[in-house]
Formats: C-alpha cells, structure tokens, sequence
C-alpha cells in the first residue's frame, strides 16, 4: 500500500496503490488529510461515520473526498486513520461506508499545510493492475 504525490503544475496529483479497493479509498482519503497536516500528530479522539454514494466507481471517489474536505471545513475535523467497512455495488450505482478517527484541529498543535477547494474529476483513474488497485486524482487547492 502506497500513497505517491506526482508532479502537477498547479494543484496536488495523488497516486494510491492498494491489494483491495476498500484499502485504496482508505489511503485515498488518508492522502487528503497528508494534504492538509501531518496526521501524525492527529490524536484518535473523534469518530466519523461516513457514507457516500455514487452511480459509478468515479462519482464514489469524488463524493468520498468532497466529504472528507467537507468534513474538515464544516467541522475542522482531521482523520488520522481510516476504516474502509465496505464499497458496495447496489442498485443506484456504488455504496460506500467508513470510519474516520481524528480529532478537530487545533493550531498550536496540527501543522496547516494546503488548503483543498474540492476535488477534481481532472485525471481521475480506478483500475486495478495485476494484483493491486491504483487510484489517482487531483485536488484542488
């Protein structure tokens, strides 16, 4: 499992590499938190549920990161660890539901890195590769 950052011009291009596709939405989100702070110094003391939907595996990854970003703009809420419970085909499209923990942040202690505006559809690509799934997408910032 790998998050790699690749060269963009303007914005940030993200790259996750994963055996399963919930492990890469996971990184993929934990990929917009590295954005914004070092989540190291992100104490597990909140938890977040979180459930997006999308009528195909591109309009999931965009909910889910529109979310996260959500989630921190609307609550200052940074995740430090995150459960992909299940990514799910159902009759809209795809279902996905997650757990995130984290802590509100707090700027004597969470370093500000980038801010994000949104996520992208710019560049964006699901596929798996032999035994692994890669996921890129670009961020907005």
């Amino acid at each position: 499992m790998s998050i790699k950052f690749l060269d963009h011009p303007s914005d940030v291009y993200v790259e996750v590499r994963a055996k399963s596709l919930k492990e890469a939405f996971a990184l993929s989100g934990m990929a917009v938190y590295e954005v914004m702070t070092d989540v190291s110094r992100v104490k597990k003391q909140e938890r977040a549920e979180v459930v997006v939907e999308g009528f195909d595996l591109y309009s999931l990854l965009y909910n889910w990161l529109e979310e996260l970003i959500y989630l921190f703009d609307s609550r200052g809420f940074l995740g430090s660890e995150i459960k992909v419970e299940k990514v799910i085909r159902n009759e809209n499209g795809f279902k996905l539901k997650a757990v995130v923990l984290g802590e509100k942040y707090d700027a004597k202690r969470h370093e500000s890195k980038t801010a994000i505006k949104a996520a992208t559809y710019h560049l964006m690509e699901i596929k798996k590769e032999d035994d692994e799934y890669v996921i890129k997408f670009v961020l907005d910032i």
